[in-house]
């Protein structure tokens, strides 16, 4: 029953730390503004079923990505078999159709067959080439499809997170679903439109070059491009131009996009280049003085400029009829990158503000209730020794609302279901302890001993308890989703200063009560 200082002064220094950074969660907004700015004044985020929002759940489109991949092994066939002047059939494949799973193509002379298979094999180490006869087949691997499917959705919730927060939006819950799947819930968004808007483009940007000898049409049906080349329409015009299908560099080049405004005050997107991209697109305009070269957004042209002096400085901009919110959203798509593949919203919710009212009042209540039936039953089973718990009890749910505050947890209902099951269990260790001092008492034991002996012999039993618990609640976290995380995380966080608490923090209160002389005179 005797402290020492530092540990005096710890189990203070807990406390006050507990009331200081729970505060926030009760004081009004008014007051905490007010603050100086070293106060804490994180609040505990509420979830969507709390405090209302916009859920949606996006699928990325994975045959696209197989589809990009087959088009990427054309392009690097049909590149190395020119380069070792192997003549391949005039009916090589333009693109690969959408759902093939192989790149298929027929070879011209039978004699190049094994120097073909040679160069073909060379490309890519996870790709079978199969030849019979001319017709040559190329077909990746398994298990490379399954990793790069892996990485798209993994790219894709990246891209997905780094396009929410940059709308000032720092709440979302974001996450994979299944195989293909990615949840998005955004709480307090009752108009989710914004938000679909940008998560549904790919903001893919290249540069390429315009193919100076096809002339511009007003229709790309019956317009046949140059080798090499194709028609995307461009914005400012409406035309149809050709352009070079290799971009010269890609828009994962660029370190910086965003607003700005040209001379005439007028809205317009400004990007920077690192270094590689700023000494390709030096090297490429140095060389194709007074042509033109198109900025391709999407597939469409977004600006077709003439160069008329070499690029050096590393940046540039992209002008045309923006509004100020357009520049600003595109800056922001060019800034988070690409989507490796289109997202497609196959569910779309939205919780009102007053629902989630409701489940606050709703849970609130039941944490209160069940605490006080708590409260009452230690005191009247206990006396003075369950207020030394219920003291336990009310400073754990302080420290509990002060942890959560500090992780900038998302609280939910489910949380709240874990706070109120942890207001339940914040006593078990208390009950056992008294029941070991009760026992020790009844055996004639001095009351320094009983209490001694009462904390030591139970902490065995409250340590198994809480790490059975928390590991429950690993599992719970490691395998759950969105809700069932929740519960984990308050429930984990329950336990453990529960654990401080009922072992620690009312083991002081008694040893000074003690000290005092006070103590002793208490009836079990």
């Amino acid at each position: 029953m005797v402290f020492a200082k530092w540990k005096e002064v710890l189990i203070w220094c807990v406390c006050a730390f507990g009331i200081l950074f729970s505060l926030p969660n009760i004081l009004p907004q008014s007051f905490l503004k007010a603050l100086p700015s070293w106060m804490p004044n994180q609040k505990v985020s509420l979830g969507l079923d709390l405090r209302g929002g916009a859920h949606l759940l996006l699928e990325v489109d994975l045959e696209s990505v197989k589809t990009d991949h087959l088009n990427q092994i054309l392009d690097s066939a049909r590149t190395v078999l020119r380069q070792e002047s192997i003549p391949y059939a005039s009916n090589f494949p333009k693109a690969a159709a959408r759902g093939a799973d192989k790149a298929e193509f027929d070879l011209k002379d039978t004699s190049k067959v094994g120097k073909a298979r040679s160069v073909l094999s060379s490309i890519d180490p996870d790709i079978k080439v199969d030849i019979v006869g001319t017709h040559v087949t190329m077909t990746p691997m398994e298990q490379s499809v399954q990793k790069r499917n892996l990485a798209a959705v993994d790219r894709s919730i990246e891209i997905v997170r780094r396009r929410v927060d940059e709308t000032g939006t720092r709440e979302a819950n974001i996450q994979r679903q299944g195989d293909d799947r990615i949840l998005l819930q955004i709480p307090g968004l009752q108009d989710p439109a914004h938000v679909k808007e940008l998560l549904g483009r790919t903001a893919k940007m290249t540069f390429r070059l315009v193919d100076e000898s096809a002339p511009e049409v007003t229709e790309r049906k019956n317009a046949i491009p140059p080798a090499g080349s194709v028609y995307m329409e461009c914005a400012e015009s409406g035309k149809f131009i050709a352009v070079k299908k290799q971009s010269f560099v890609g828009g994962e080049t660029l370190t910086d996009a965003g607003l700005g405004y040209d001379e005439y005050n007028r809205p317009e997107v400004t990007f920077k280049f690192n270094k590689l991209g700023a000494k390709k697109v030096a090297e490429i305009t140095r060389k194709n003085l007074n042509k033109r070269f198109a900025i391709v957004l999407d597939n469409e042209i977004i600006s077709a400029p003439v160069i008329q002096s070499p690029i050096t400085g590393g940046s540039g901009r992209i002008t045309g009829d923006f509004t100020t919110e357009k520049a600003r959203d595109l800056g922001l798509l060019l800034r988070a990158g690409a989507l490796p593949a289109p997202l497609h919203v196959i569910e779309e919710k939205t919780v009102g503000p007053d629902l989630g009212a409701d489940s606050v009042r709703s849970g609130v209540a039941a944490t209160l209730i069940s605490g006080l039936f708590v409260l009452v039953f230690m005191y009247l089973w206990y006396s003075s020794f369950g207020m030394i718990a219920n003291i336990a009890v009310v400073t754990n749910i302080i420290l509990l609302m002060a942890g959560l505050s500090c992780l900038q947890a998302t609280l939910t209902l489910p949380g709240i279901a874990g706070i109120t099951l942890t207001v339940g269990t914040a006593v078990d260790a208390n009950v056992l302890i008294n029941e070991r001092i009760k026992e020790h008492l009844r055996k004639g034991e001095k009351w320094v001993k009983a209490l001694e002996s009462g904390y030591d012999l139970a902490m065995g039993s409250i340590i198994d308890t809480n790490l059975n618990t928390i590991i429950g609640m690993i599992c719970l976290y490691q395998f759950g989703t969105g809700p069932v995380k929740g519960f984990a995380v308050t429930t984990i966080l329950g336990t453990v200063i529960s654990f401080f608490t009922s072992t620690t923090l009312t083991r002081y209160i008694i040893s000074t009560l003690m000290r005092l002389k006070y103590a002793v005179s208490i009836p079990m």
